[in-house]
């Protein structure tokens, strides 16, 4: 149940994010539209682009929501795969389930990190420039 579910959520979303689809929502609310004139801008006439539009923006709202759950689940699999394989900190692993405070000061470790190895950088370049190198080596004096 869940594999058919997960299949007919992704294929429809597909298909609601499609051009085409939108082309036809577009040319349906056209169409309604020029209707009014028809149906003399009843409260019957209004009542079905309301209650159409409610519906459907009612199911899709659980049809995105599957879909992005199960998007952001693979994808997070793959960056913990991808700290697990690699020399990062495997305390990376599983942050998704920290609370906001906590992503916060684990946010602030690493902008802290960031700006400690910018600055490294920064004193390495300004003491290579001391001594005379360029950024692509030393400068060489001559031709040959």
């Amino acid at each position: 149940m869940d594999r058919l579910f997960a299949h007919f959520a992704n294929r429809i979303a597909h298909v609601a994010g499609s051009p085409a689809t939108f082309l036809a929502c577009v040319l349906l609310v056209i169409a309604w539209a020029a209707a009014g004139p028809v149906f003399h801008f009843s409260e019957n006439w209004q009542l079905v682009i309301n209650t159409g539009t409610t519906i459907v923006t009612f199911l899709m709202v659980f049809l995105i929501q599957n879909t992005q759950n199960r998007d952001g689940a693979a994808l997070q699999t793959k960056l913990d795969e991808l700290i697990r394989s690699s020399a990062a900190h495997n305390e990376f692993m599983g942050i998704e389930k920290l609370t906001d405070e906590e992503l916060s000061a684990l946010h602030a470790q690493c902008e802290a990190a960031a700006r400690k190895s910018q600055a490294t950088l920064e004193r390495t370049r300004a003491e290579r420039r001391r001594r005379g190198h360029t950024q692509s080596g030393p400068q060489t004096h001559g031709g040959g």
